[in-house]
């Protein structure tokens, strides 16, 4: 018998199937509340319990704790409910009229960006687009019926192909990207996906953080806010292990030089000495604390290894102040083999 689901404070009321977690049920009926990974790893979806019970499902610790569980905090798309509940989250309420759908598209180019890196572009059919919000991803839909989540690495206005970056994790479709696959190929994709994307109804100085392909969606919430004339001041920091893992660093490079309001600095946790490294050096969230201690009057977008967003949405909430309603993430969770 389905369960029926109350989110406070809206009142909004939806019943969960047998085979849903409350997520799926509430995006199923139109209520989008916050979310990322849908894998229990970025805590995105986090929110609290406030009536009933709940089977938290599969996730990681360093996304609900015990300690989490404890204050009644449950991961929406991993708990799926044991009878009727009533939850607290927040509701994105921008993206109530983007409609998901499944479509075919054509790989139209593969790039190959760095040895580990894949830049793709796919091509819906003629008569179709994409409705999505800068940020968001979609979903590789592979035969065996798994899925490949990757964001939209190009803003909605520059929609002509699709735009993904692809690091080869060792995984079944990056697998078969980097041997198999070949231009003309006929993928399905599902999407958009996320609450991941610009808060555009406010002045507030934006961080933005990135590490490794988490600069895919960065870079279109970035093109967006140019294309959109935000006069906000942008800060990137842009994170990898080696130089390679910056993969096309010359693009926020050019930003720099072209916009006012936008900085740049790209960060090495482990340069090599080939890579002739001048510039800093370390973890890219502690560069970020090193630069602005006070984040009270911030808005942060973070993006890539969970390990980086989670460390980032600790520090700059308990560390430098930062407004926990201000930090938006989404939380790279790679597929392994």
């Amino acid at each position: 018998m389905p369960a029926q689901v109350t989110i406070k404070p809206s009142n909004h009321v939806f019943s969960v199937r047998d085979d849903e977690t409350i997520l799926d049920a509430a995006l199923r009926e139109g209520f989008v509340i916050s979310y990322g990974c849908r894998d229990g790893a970025c805590g995105t979806c986090k929110g609290k319990l406030l009536q009933g019970e709940v089977d938290y499902g599969e996730y990681e610790e360093s996304a609900l704790p015990e300690a989490d569980k404890q204050l009644g905090l449950a991961l929406f798309c991993q708990a799926r409910p044991r009878g009727d509940v009533v939850i607290e989250c927040r509701e994105i309420s921008a993206l109530k009229d983007i409609q998901i759908r499944t479509l075919p598209c054509r790989v139209q180019s593969m790039q190959r960006a760095a040895a580990d890196i894949m830049k793709l572009q796919l091509k819906l059919p003629a008569t179709e687009r994409l409705q999505y919000l800068a940020g968001q991803y979609l979903s590789i839909l592979l035969k065996d019926g798994t899925r490949r989540d990757l964001s939209m690495a190009n803003p909605p206005h520059d929609d002509e192909f699709l735009h993904l970056h692809l690091r080869n994790y060792g995984g079944p479709f990056s697998t078969h990207v980097f041997t198999k696959m070949k231009e003309r190929d006929i993928l399905r994709i599902e999407g958009p996906f996320g609450t991941f994307f610009l808060r555009e109804n406010n002045d507030k100085p934006m961080i933005l953080v990135a590490s490794g392909t988490g600069f895919a969606p960065i870079k279109a919430i970035i093109e967006h806010a140019f294309h959109t004339r935000v006069t906000r001041a942008m800060v990137l920091y842009w994170g990898g292990r080696i130089r390679a893992d910056l993969y096309a660093s010359d693009i926020p490079e050019r930003w720099a030089r072209e916009h006012g309001n936008f900085k740049y600095v790209p960060v090495l946790s482990e340069p090599l000495p080939a890579d002739d490294w001048s510039g800093r050096s370390g973890f890219v969230h502690e560069a970020v604390m090193h630069d602005i201690a006070d984040m009270s009057a911030h808005q942060v977008y973070a993006c890539g290894a969970p390990v980086m967003v989670t460390a980032a949405r600790r520090d700059f909430i308990s560390k430098c102040g930062l407004p926990e309603e201000e930090f938006y993430a989404d939380s790279f969770t790679p597929a392994n083999p």
